[in-house]
């Protein structure tokens, strides 16, 4: 029988799990920053325009 199917799809050594609590990935700090303050600019403008009574 040829090389492949489902144990070549497995890492040959058992991987160690980590937690997940459902925070954003490592990877994602800077984007997830960069959309937080970018909704903060939103608001804070919405706020603004209202109370100067532009709409």
């Amino acid at each position: 029988m040829a090389h492949g199917g489902r144990h070549d799809l497995h890492h040959p050594r058992p991987r160690l799990f980590r937690a997940r609590t459902g925070g954003p990935r490592d990877d994602d700090g800077p984007k997830l920053l960069e959309h937080v303050l970018g909704w903060t600019l939103v608001v804070l403008l919405a706020v603004l325009v209202t109370r100067a009574g532009l709409m």
